[in-house]
């Protein structure tokens, strides 16, 4: 583990040049080497900005480089990692922090590990562990929802709703003891019946919380979309469209893309992975065939598929084989080229999904909407389901933009199968905290079940104790040094 004794200095800003390139070092000698830096003897005011003229150094061309900074002292404990803190505000130029950062060595700090100014901060109790791990997440977070369940999760939501039944837990833990404690007097601090009505009670808290973990989990790590059919239905088109940018080759021969195209896109507030594929077909290009396997190596591991056809002709026998070859996969089917005119839409929606439509119908193109009531079941997928079948088929125009809102909209609740407002209930959006709560919510109900059978008290209290050690790792009240160091060093340098 990082030593917490020292003085420790990194660039807090990213690699590159901008307006502004910021310097953060903490520790006890915060202060002295930023004094010296500047060359000042005269303490810094705290938490006041105090402009400074860093002079070249002498002698070493490395250190030979001066700037005009902005210096703010932060004194212990009213600082971010509960040290004292100073962060010397430079001109953006790598050269410039570069030579800050040496000659802050130079004076007596250390260059920070990744992670190591928010490992303070949660060593020193300014944050727990969720909130700890919201920060990284809050940093790596590309969408406006990623961002929102992580900022919720800093501001202490999960933390709240976490050490609320780590109480209540332990609520009924100190009765059961204090009932094993006094056995020859006869006191029974709590019933069996109480006992277990409370575990059922905060087992099911756990419950509402893991039963959002896999929407949780599905906005902080996204998820894979594969764009698959036969070829020239414009798979690459649609895929275009989606990024709003010309990532893949289109043209009018069949079989142009031979390789798998990834690329990530903001899709209704999620980060999803688009995968543009090869035409499904069979050929005996020996190239073609390759990427024909990569598309079908691409269905294995995606979370949702996107099944491509030409709506503006009569469907073929590989959009039969493909749509087959997908049927126990969670999929969407896009009808493209509504823009074009054509009778494949009706042929496809009677002979293959077994949809009622109605033929009046003035959406997008031919214009296409299935009655939600008799849309086909499909297989759960692995991302949860809210018991909400969502809509399989679209009609869109990759060529003039007619149904992708519609579509994105519908590839969302495919994947999350419906909305949530994460304020409403907070979000487990971690695979370690899901994990640990599953832990708990196992140990509950081994509990419960040796209350049910009258045993001693010491019984369930073991159970109960794995349960409340479950929840105590979550928040970081009870972790191992491994632990923090797996999870601090993914942090970038300088938080």
């Amino acid at each position: 583990m990082f030593s917490t004794s020292d003085t420790i200095v990194a660039i807090a800003t990213p690699a590159g040049r901008g307006g502004l390139g910021v310097v953060r070092i903490s520790g006890p000698a915060a202060a002295p080497v930023a004094g010296e830096l500047a060359g000042r003897e005269e303490p810094f005011r705290p938490r006041y900005a105090t402009f400074a003229t860093i002079t070249p150094a002498a002698g070493d061309a490395a250190s030979a480089v001066g700037d005009q900074v902005v210096i703010t002292f932060f004194p212990t404990p009213h600082s971010y990692t509960g040290e004292d803190v100073v962060e010397v505000s430079a001109h953006g130029s790598p050269v410039v922090l570069s030579s800050l950062l040496r000659r802050a060595i130079d004076a007596g700090a250390r260059l920070a590990e990744p992670g190591e100014f928010t490992l303070r901060a949660f060593l020193n109790g300014k944050l727990d562990l969720i909130q700890a791990e919201a920060v990284a997440d809050l940093i790596d977070a590309v969408t406006p929802l990623q961002a929102r369940v992580a900022f919720d999760q800093l501001e202490g939501t999960l933390t709240g709703a976490i050490t609320a039944i780590e109480g209540d837990l332990f609520d009924v833990i100190a009765k059961l003891e204090a009932s094993l404690d006094f056995p020859d007097e006869g006191y029974h601090f709590v019933g069996s019946e109480e006992a277990g009505a409370a575990l059922a009670s905060l087992g099911d808290r756990i419950d509402r919380l893991l039963g959002e973990s896999a929407r949780g989990r599905l906005i902080r790590e996204g998820a894979q979309v594969a764009i698959v059919g036969a070829p020239n239905v414009g798979k690459s088109s649609l895929f275009n469209a989606l990024l709003n940018a010309n990532r893949a080759i289109v043209t009018a021969v069949a079989g142009t893309t031979r390789d798998l195209v990834t690329e990530r896109a903001d899709l209704g507030g999620l980060s999803l992975a688009l995968i543009d594929t090869a035409g499904v077909r069979e050929t005996s290009d020996p190239v073609e065939r390759e990427g024909v396997a990569r598309t079908r190596d691409a269905l294995r591991v995606a979370d949702l598929v996107l099944v491509v056809l030409d709506g503006s002709r009569e469907m073929g026998d590989e959009d039969r084989g493909i749509l087959a070859e997908t049927a126990h996969l969670p999929r969407v089917v896009v009808l493209n080229k509504s823009d074009l005119k054509g009778s494949g839409i009706f042929s496809i929606a009677q002979g293959v999904l077994g949809l009622n439509w109605s033929a009046t119908s003035t959406q997008a193109g031919p214009g296409v909407e299935p009655f939600a009531e008799n849309a086909p079941q499909h297989r759960e997928s692995r991302l949860g389901r809210s018991g909400k079948d969502p809509r399989p088929l679209f009609s869109v125009s990759a060529q003039t933009g007619a149904g992708l809102d519609d579509l994105i909209a519908g590839v969302a609740e495919a994947l999350s199968t419906g909305g949530i407002e994460f304020r409403d209930q907070p979000a487990v959006s971690n695979v370690r905290h899901t994990a640990l709560l599953a832990r708990a919510r196992g140990a509950l109900a081994r509990a419960t079940e040796a209350l049910e059978g009258q045993v001693s008290e010491e019984f369930p209290l073991l159970d109960l104790q794995e349960a409340a050690h479950a929840l105590q790792e979550i928040t970081g009240r009870r972790t191992s040094d491994d632990l923090l160091r797996h999870i601090f060093e993914r942090f970038c340098i300088g938080k």
